[in-house]
């Protein structure tokens, strides 16, 4: 530790901190302009230049580092006539258009120059102005003259995004920041160079012109579409959401946000919006009053289970919704005699169900993943699944931690990965169970029973190797383990890997309340998600779900609910599909005008409160359900408050949540039999796309993540199928058919094709990962 005087008060800090470091644990605040905490430190704006004693001339804060007994000076003659003399510099090319900055009220610059800026400049040469650049929907960079070459943004891109997608061209006054020959910004995180720009030059586009800071309120809420469980600033005015930001938790979400987090607020204010009940009368839909609705809803279930016993009758619910709405819609069905209810659409293999010692998660907290040594991740699309575990990954793999990849495609996730195999889904299983035995071997431990024939290669003996090297190891799952027709069997192995390498075992969690969903009993006691489309039944509630994006086998799920006698759509939305196939369609409340709970996927309990009134006749999700079990004279449904319930969930547990493990008893290793020959499909789901408010985002579904699906496949694969890149092609999965775009890319396994789910385009199809037919159109 060293000692440091900054105005008279002194502090002890770590060695290698810096003079900015020490003032801010003083509490002294120094301004300055490209200094931030998650950045590395770039020392180009000069605003932090402070005097230090014996020191010739005034240094930069954010880049000089601590002597034992140093005594520094802010707000001396010699440091303020410096940072004047920065900021005299900075107003030369900078516009005088405050009164019409979208920046204006929020902006650095306009803050600082009061304090420090001169009362009139000096300067009378014309001023260098910059060019507006278009780099998409969700950034705008119309008002670049006002750029002060902060580079913020620029190493937000390298050191979090990734990637460098802005970067600075030219020399001197001339500096202007661009893309690289006028691409548009891409990156899934890209919406936080926005917060991290100290003035007007990156706004963002769907919030431009619409209000100012001041009309502005801001109300806490949490992230319904992160696993992470993101910590949100949701600002509002007039009872309708203008904007949504970070909300700084260095334990959940740091500083960052993804797109989807960002700029999905923008369903909510949309003509999709259901605001009223409605039921379909003589084949046309009518709106009606809740009363209506409720008694319509409840009297025929009390039909179908009458007539045909409480197995006729299955749930199924969107992991977005909280752990109250989940228990509730768990209760009422379990009230009308039925054990079908599920909330795990996507899933395929139900075969550890009952075997699981608890609720499965992260297997440790977020904020230890920068400290681990080696970490291996099995089945995932991660940039896109999981952004900000993909961000905090990224970051531990700069430093030390060795970070490895078995999944089903190549993509670039921006991450120094250690090993990577690449395998078609149903070689996943057999490619993990190498790592599995190459672990074993090179323990020294006899081979595990059941991969005695397991081909082990020199990518998965270095795989295994980095999970034995290093104290702390983890591995986890994705979506597409999750996902998977061998799940259990993945889970099995993945268990089996931890014990040998002492590496714990979690969950990346599919939603935001995965774990909070299994902490709310919505399981089945009867029938699965697949099971309730498989054995067709007479009565459906689909609560937030929209089947033929979010079913494993949209085309399964389809056939079962049209030939349902009832089917009952609890939704925020108008789902013009359903049009077709409900009887009855009820506007819930999105988070933004509910209060609930989410439970992340490293089981910290995170409830919040609406920040705005329901819209139109729309109302909480909870206290729809617990009139419609008071409606259906189910005891037990008396609740006067969402905390209530969360209560009776929940407990006690007010940080973390109890009974989270991802053991597994009674599983045996058993690996299944080779898949025989012939095209397989790669479905993963667009991160634009994984739900129902990203997919009716506007300027979401303009980016580069937002576009219609095209088939991809290695060239090896078209040419075989006699197929050239840019032909279009019909793809079949059992009855349904779809019309793409073929391209060639070499980052999908030999005889599979990348066919993204969750899109109209390609509703009508089949299974996420089953087999396929491709043929030229």
């Amino acid at each position: 530790m060293l000692e440091i005087e900054i105005d008279g008060k002194k502090a002890q800090v770590p060695d290698g901190s810096t003079v900015m470091d020490a003032a801010q644990q003083l509490g002294v605040y120094i301004p300055h302009f490209c200094y931030h905490k998650k950045l590395s430190i770039a020392a180009n704006c000069r605003m932090c230049l402070v005097q230090v004693e014996k020191a010739p001339k005034p240094l930069p804060a954010c880049a000089t580092p601590v002597t034992n007994g140093m005594r520094v000076f802010t707000h001396s003659d010699l440091a303020v006539k410096a940072q004047k003399g920065v900021m005299e510099f900075l107003l030369i090319n900078h516009p005088l258009d405050c009164p019409i900055c979208d920046q204006g009220g929020e902006c650095q610059l306009q803050d600082m120059s009061v304090g420090y800026g001169p009362m009139q400049s000096r300067y009378t040469e014309e001023k260098h102005v910059v060019f507006h650049k278009n780099v998409g929907p969700l950034i705008s960079m119309e008002e670049m003259s006002r750029c002060i070459h902060c580079t913020r943004c620029v190493r937000f891109g390298q050191e979090i995004a990734g990637i460098m997608e802005l970067g600075m061209a030219n020399r001197n006054m001339h500096s202007e920041i661009q893309t690289f020959v006028g691409r548009s910004v891409d990156s899934e995180l890209s919406g936080n160079m926005i917060d991290l720009c100290p003035v007007g030059a990156l706004t963002s586009k769907p919030f431009r012109y619409t209000a100012r800071s001041w009309e502005l309120q801001r109300r806490k809420s949490v992230s319904p579409h992160d696993s992470v469980g993101a910590n949100l600033v949701v600002q509002v005015k007039h009872d309708s959401v203008m904007r949504v930001l970070p909300r700084e938790n260095d334990a959940v979400n740091e500083c960052w946000i993804s797109d989807k987090e960002r700029f999905s607020y923008q369903a909510l204010n949309t003509d999709q919006r259901l605001t009223k009940p409605m039921v379909k009368q003589g084949g046309e839909w009518v709106e009606c009053d809740w009363n209506v609705a409720l008694d319509y809803v409840a009297h025929g279930l009390k039909d179908i289970v009458r007539d045909h016993g409480g197995d006729a009758v299955a749930a199924l619910a969107t992991q977005n919704a909280t752990v109250e709405e989940l228990y509730l819609l768990g209760k009422l069905m379990k009230g009308l005699g039925s054990g079908n209810v599920d909330f795990r659409a996507r899933q395929s293999d139900f075969t550890s169900d009952g075997k699981r010692a608890g609720a499965p998660w992260l297997g440790l907290r977020l904020a230890e993943i920068k400290d681990l040594d080696a970490a291996l991740v099995i089945g995932s699309f991660l940039r896109k699944d999981h952004p900000l575990i993909a961000q905090r990954l990224r970051q531990a793999a700069k430093k030390y931690t060795k970070v490895s990849l078995v999944s089903v495609t190549a993509d670039d996730q921006l991450i120094n990965l250690h090993g990577r195999l690449t395998v078609a889904p149903s070689q996943l299983v057999f490619a993990l169970a190498a790592v599995v035995r190459a672990a074993a071997e090179a323990k020294g431990m006899a081979t595990p029973a059941g991969l005695e024939n397991v081909a082990v290669c020199d990518e998965s003996r270095k795989i295994a190797q980095s999970l034995l090297d290093g104290e702390k190891r983890a591995l986890f799952l994705g979506n597409v383990a999750t996902q998977s027709a061998d799940a259990t069997q993945i889970h099995a192995l993945t268990c089996l890997l931890g014990e040998i390498t002492g590496a714990s075992v979690g969950f990346l969690g599919e939603s935001a309340n995965t774990v909070g969903a299994h902490l709310a009993g919505a399981l089945p006691t009867a029938a699965n998600a697949r099971q309730m489309f498989e054995q067709p039944r007479q009565g459906y509630v689909l609560f937030g779900v929209e089947p033929e994006f979010d079913c494993a086998n949209p085309q399964q799920a389809l056939a079962a609910l049209r030939q349902a006698q009832m089917v009952v759509v609890m939704s925020a939305f108008k789902h013009d599909p359903a049009l077709d196939y409900a009887d009855v369609m009820l506007p819930l409340a999105p988070y933004t005008e509910t209060s609930g709970t989410f439970v992340n996927i490293e089981g910290r309990i995170q409830s919040f409160n609406g920040v705005v009134k329901p819209l139109g006749a729309a109302r909480p999700a909870w206290k729809v359900l617990r009139v419609l079990g008071n409606v259906l004279a189910l005891d037990g449904f008396d609740y006067m408050s969402s905390e209530a319930v969360r209560d009776e969930v929940l407990g006690d547990d007010k940080e973390f949540a109890a009974g989270l493990d991802n053991g597994l008893s009674g599983v045996a290793v058993a690996l299944p039999a080779v898949a025989s020959g012939g095209l397989q499909r790669i479905a993963d789901v667009p991160i634009h796309f994984a739900d129902a408010m990203a997919r009716r985002a506007p300027a979401l579904q303009q980016t580069a993540d937002g576009k219609a699906p095209i088939l991809r496949a290695a060239a090896a694969t078209l040419a075989a199928l006699g197929i050239e890149a840019g032909a279009t092609v019909r793809v079949r999965q059992g009855d349904g058919v779809a019309t793409l775009l073929a391209q060639a890319d070499d980052k999908v396994p030999a005889n599979c094709v990348r066919v993204a789910a969750a899109h109209p385009t390609t509703a009508m199809l089949g299974e996420m990962f089953g087999a396929i037919s491709v043929e030229r159109a």
